[in-house]
């Protein structure tokens, strides 16, 4: 292939991504407005118009907001690329400390540290603002400081570690360097499962041991009937930065933990909690959560390998902006995975409803099996409460549903549940 062949596919799939991007909130804005003044009527008699209306107002922000972020990541990711800003970035650092591994990492480092820098006064507008007007906001600027900091420490430590890894085998290992690169990546996976709890999650809050005993009796016995076992119940001060409620269970072997955020303890009762908690531990029960592992690893192996044949290729350096340096086919290994990691996303966009649709199955399987085990009706009364307490529209579109949507539309998940009981 040709640079200028390669140069106009990626710009055509990212005006492609971006027609298909607002064509999608276009609809999705319109339905949500068309059906703002009217609860559904399976919710009619729970959720007050109000609340139903604030929800349309909610999403609708949420969907404009995405969309200039889209604006934004494409405008950016043109700039590094066709508009010379990688090639830029290359050039200083290779000034500076000349080939080798240093130049390489100081590339990876300058790129995220701009990358992070650009997204950081969205994020605040994220929070402080859209967040806020929705009254969802509990964090404060010393949080989110805090909170920025911890994270980009940690990310740029771990980080900049495993490129380092990854630099030295395709550097080192020959041809077949993006299979050994992938074990890495399956490992650092796996270890992540374990010490992202342990360790990792304690650094930005507080958990502590669930003290309701009523309550842990009642879950204790929801595990002993569905056979599953964790480290410890935890309760997670997740009101220090949000009114949203959640519940999930982390880990991996023996380090399986089940955590409440404490605004879903607040809002549900016992018996909608257990409800909740059955469907989180049918997607661990019905194996959900190794079919997405096993899924991501496998789609890692097609990548990296895509990637092993890419980075030998003059075209996808120059059809992307940058001119490959000649000293050393190594020094262009890190430049490869950076442009790699851009434009992924890029070519994989139209793929999106694949990934949505077998979520949307997994959730479905899992309300069945949390019918199972508790009564249905208490997990329909605890996700219309969540509904409400989120903002979560019940009126989506469902073309924007199908392409987006990890969980089904609500008056369809509702309704199999009714069914179901």
């Amino acid at each position: 292939m040709s640079s200028h062949a390669f140069t106009v596919l990626f710009v055509g799939f990212l005006v492609v991504s971006l027609l298909v991007r607002f064509w999608l909130a276009s609809r999705h804005i319109r339905h949500i407005l068309a059906h703002a003044n009217a609860v559904p009527e399976q919710f009619a008699g729970s959720i007050p118009l109000d609340a139903h209306r604030r929800a349309a107002a909610y999403t609708i922000a949420k969907t404009k907001f995405t969309l200039f972020i889209h604006l934004l990541n494409a405008a950016v990711l043109i700039g590094f690329t066709l508009l010379g800003g990688l090639q830029w970035l290359s050039a200083h650092a290779f000034d500076i400390f000349g080939p080798g591994y240093r130049y390489q990492l100081a590339l990876v480092l300058a790129f995220a540290l701009i990358s992070g820098l650009i997204e950081l006064p969205f994020d605040y507008f994220r929070q402080f603002v859209l967040e806020a007007r929705f009254g969802f906001n509990r964090m404060t600027p010393a949080l989110f400081v805090s909170d920025t900091l911890k994270s980009s420490v940690i990310s740029l430590a771990i980080g900049l570690g495993l490129v380092w890894i990854v630099l030295i085998l395709m550097d080192k290992s020959g041809g077949f360097w993006w299979l050994y690169a992938w074990i890495v990546w399956c490992a650092f996976q796996l270890m992540m499962l374990v010490i992202g709890p342990l360790f990792i999650a304690p650094l930005f809050n507080k958990f502590k041991p669930l003290e309701d005993e009523s309550l842990k009796t009642r879950i204790e016995n929801l595990m002993a009937r569905i056979g599953f076992s964790a480290s410890g119940l935890f309760v997670m001060d997740g009101s220090r930065r949000s009114a949203h409620g959640n519940a999930y269970f982390s880990g991996f072997g023996a380090a399986k933990r089940i955590v409440f955020f404490d605004t879903l303890l607040e809002r549900l009762a016992p018996n909608e909690i257990e409800a909740v908690l059955a469907h989180e531990l049918g997607h661990f029960k019905l194996k959900h959560i190794a079919k997405r592992i096993a899924l991501m690893f496998a789609a890692s192996l097609v990548f990296l390998a895509l990637l092993g044949y890419l980075k030998t290729q003059a075209w996808f350096y120059t059809g992307l902006g940058v001119e490959p340096l000649l000293i050393g086919g190594s020094n262009n290994d890190a430049m490869a995975l950076i442009l790699f990691a851009l434009v992924l996303p890029v070519f994989s966009f139209l793929l999106s409803p694949l990934t949505s649709l077998g979520s949307r199955k997994h959730e479905f399987e899992a309300d069945a099996f949390a019918a199972q085990y508790t009564n249905s009706q208490d997990l329909v009364s605890a996700l219309v409460k969540l509904y409400e307490d989120n903002a979560s529209t019940l009126t989506p579109d469902p073309l924007h549903s199908a392409f987006y949507d990890s969980h089904p539309p609500a008056t369809v998940r509702i309704n199999r549940l009714l069914a179901a009981g």
